[in-house]
């Protein structure tokens, strides 16, 4: 390795939450401690093509995650495949561009934090800062996610899943016998409120079921729970460790893409959540059960509910967090004391522990 490391950066991506990545991104590529890393961008547009942008980066109204957008770049390129290689190399020339060291996806949802990203860093040869292929994987998937958790005796919310051209003629009559008529439905592999609808009658649940299956084949009805929202950050491998625990305090009924993206204002957060000492600790174990039990590692944000009976509910978990300005793992982990420029040193530092205690593993 040269004296810096180097670290790929990438982010933007197919996603429906490709805006999001861009504003992460700008936060991570602003704060990383340039005195140990050199950042290389790559930055993938809206069609899956990558570019290469450098050490620095410039985007399209920062600050308006409705508005901001990727500048126009010319030098597209790939990352090499050939194991060790840690390659970019220009599309247009055959020529390497630069080598990395480490590879940092800021990608949320599909082709980023479902394991796609993960899996192409595992074939190249290189440290990928974050959870895995199966972590990632088992992270996205609200059903697979729901059922490890249920495996492992970790309380979720009741819920049945579709699949289209299986089980997608359950009527509503059919599903809130079993759950209640108050549903949320959510599209299986998506994050960040997209795609998600709250229903309470047979017309609203028909139209948001088809607009979950929109955006992937398999969608999840779930009751509405009744609770508290908290949410835990886990950072770490072998050893996670919990961060303090927050509240998230909607000002809409129910904690939406604008809440979390676009309004500074959208939703109060109450760190450390006045949740009283047993209930904090149990919050923390329970995020750190969810993290072990879906084989994560690097850095997770557990979402939870916390009932008036004192039952804590996991709703879900991203592996990928946001990391804009108003994000709750930094703000989280800058409340324990970490702050956010050496959180992301930490998070680099884990990927490549990670990297080379497998490198010793016996093939």
């Amino acid at each position: 390795m040269a004296d810096k490391i180097k670290v790929g950066i990438v982010f933007g991506g197919r996603s429906p939450e490709h805006n999001i990545s861009l504003l992460s991104a700008y936060n991570v590529v602003g704060n990383i401690d340039r005195s140990k890393f050199e950042p290389v961008l790559l930055a993938i547009d809206k069609k899956g093509i990558w570019h290469y942008g450098g050490d620095s980066m410039t985007i399209t109204n920062p600050t308006d995650a409705a508005k901001v957008k990727l500048p126009q770049y010319d030098n597209t390129v790939y990352l090499s495949q050939n194991a060790r290689d840690r390659a970019i190399v220009s599309k247009g020339t055959g020529k390497v561009i630069t080598k990395i060291d480490v590879l940092y996806p800021v990608l949320h949802g599909a082709y980023g934090e479902d394991g796609a990203i993960q899996g192409m860093a595992k074939v190249a040869g290189i440290p990928c800062v974050g959870c895995g292929i199966l972590g990632s994987s088992a992270g996205m998937d609200k059903d697979v996610t729901k059922r490890l958790l249920r495996d492992a005796g970790i309380g979720i919310a009741n819920f049945v899943t579709l699949r289209k051209g299986y089980n997608d003629h359950l009527t509503f009559a059919e599903i809130s016998s079993k759950l209640g008529k108050e549903l949320f439905i959510k599209p299986a592999n998506l994050g960040s409120s997209v795609g998600i609808s709250f229903v309470d009658n047979e017309a609203d649940f028909n139209k948001a079921v088809a607009e979950g299956f929109l955006y992937d084949p398999k969608v999840i009805i779930e009751e509405k729970i009744t609770g508290r929202e908290i949410e835990c950050a886990v950072l770490g491998n072998e050893n996670p460790q919990p961060s303090s625990i927050g509240e998230i305090l909607p000002k809409t009924e129910w904690y939406t893409f604008e809440n979390k993206y676009i309004d500074d204002d959208g939703a109060g957060l109450a760190i450390p959540a006045d949740i009283g000492e047993e209930n904090t600790i149990k919050a923390k174990q329970i995020a750190i059960d969810s993290f072990i039990n879906l084989e994560c590692c690097g850095l997770t944000r557990v979402d939870m509910f916390l009932k008036t009976n004192g039952e804590i509910i996991v709703n879900e978990v991203n592996t990928i967090p946001g990391f804009t300005k108003i994000s709750m793992y930094p703000k989280l982990w800058a409340h324990a004391g970490i702050a956010y420029q050496d959180l992301i040193t930490r998070l680099i530092e884990l990927s490549i522990d990670k990297f080379e205690g497998e490198e010793r593993l016996k093939s």
